[in-house]
């Protein structure tokens, strides 16, 4: 099909608040070898993103300047040497960047079926999450069944997948969330016990059940440190974010004497073959769940592209609860 030469775009006219987000139109993107060309339906609002606007968190040299980390829609284009894909498949994708847009592209290792049984709306939450909990949290963490399983942020978009799955596996599973109403969603999700940060200390909390045998955190700084204590001898601690800060100060000793694991990683600089092969796991380990309805996608909001500010807004809120998206043409 012949695509127009521009469209809507929502652009970071500078670093900053999100106000900063004003729509913009840019050139259609082109696809390279092995890349196709999504007509976004719709696209994930993620904490990379906001990080991003606001000046910390560049994308890699050859990404789209744009935000986005996500998409769902329809195969409009492909380019030299796509063998998976054709025009008119229905798919969502990671996406180095651009998914704020009306058309993005991606490898096309990167783009997965949309799950049976999901709409383009659902499947827009899906990749991002669904990539960054299953390689941290299980190929780099290492989860298995029976475990004590500590996760922060449970009523993030992080914080729903991670529990789901992290249940499915069959681990012990154990989220702080702020408020008493978000701690109900971690327990409706298949969370054990749901850990109020506001009234509660998670370290005793874990203490008393003989430590996490691994905790995902997103806060950083002083939790950092506190992870460490909650943590059970021979515990692994990856970290996936620092809302908090990156900078502490930590004693190794307990680390060396206790045989303990710090470990991390973030998604987007990733290379392609790595992005790949998460992929493959994604979709053979996590769409069989999706599918038989072990892991559901928690739905927050909907806004549309042109209001991409309040979605970030609603984001940096912290009054989420579950993924948020944008919708640019179901």
């Amino acid at each position: 099909m012949t695509l127009s030469d521009s469209m809507l775009a929502m652009e970071i006219s500078a670093p900053g608040g999100p106000d900063v987000l004003m729509p913009v139109a840019v050139p259609v993107p082109v696809p390279g070898h092995g890349q196709i060309i999504i007509r976004v339906a719709y696209a994930g609002v993620n904490r990379p993103d906001a990080l991003q606007r606001a000046g910390a968190y560049a994308p890699p040299p050859s990404a789209s300047p744009l935000p986005g980390l996500e998409c769902s829609g329809t195969v409009v284009e492909v380019g030299p040497g796509v063998s998976r894909w054709k025009i008119g498949d229905r798919v969502c994708a990671l996406l180095p960047g651009g998914g704020y847009a009306e058309y993005a592209v991606t490898h096309e290792a990167h783009a997965l079926p949309i799950p049976r049984g999901l709409s383009l709306k659902e499947a827009a939450c899906l990749p991002e999450t669904c990539f960054t909990v299953w390689s941290n949290m299980v190929t780099r963490g290492g989860l298995r069944a029976g475990e004590r399983f500590l996760v922060h942020g449970g009523t993030s978009g992080i914080g729903t997948t991670a529990i789901q799955i992290a249940n499915a596996l069959g681990a012990r599973v154990f989220a702080t969330a702020g408020s008493d109403e978000k701690c109900e969603v971690c327990r409706s999700l298949g969370a054990e016990v749901a850990i109020n940060y506001r009234t509660e200390d998670f370290v005793s909390v874990m203490t008393a059940e003989g430590g996490a045998n691994l905790i995902l955190d997103m806060v950083g700084g002083p939790y950092i440190e506190r992870n460490i204590k909650a943590l059970a001898d021979g515990g692994r601690l990856v970290q996936i974010a620092f809302l908090q800060g990156a900078k502490v100060t930590l004693n190794l000793a307990e680390v060396m004497t206790r045989r303990l694991v710090l470990t991390g990683s973030t998604l987007r600089p990733q290379s392609d073959l790595a992005k790949a092969r998460i992929a493959r796991a994604v979709e053979a380990e996590v769409w069989p769940m999706i599918e038989r309805g072990a892991v559901r996608v928690v739905m927050d909001s909907e806004y549309e592209l042109p209001q991409a500010a309040a979605a970030h807004w609603r984001l940096e809120s912290g009054a989420h609860v579950g993924k948020i998206v944008l919708r640019v043409e179901e």
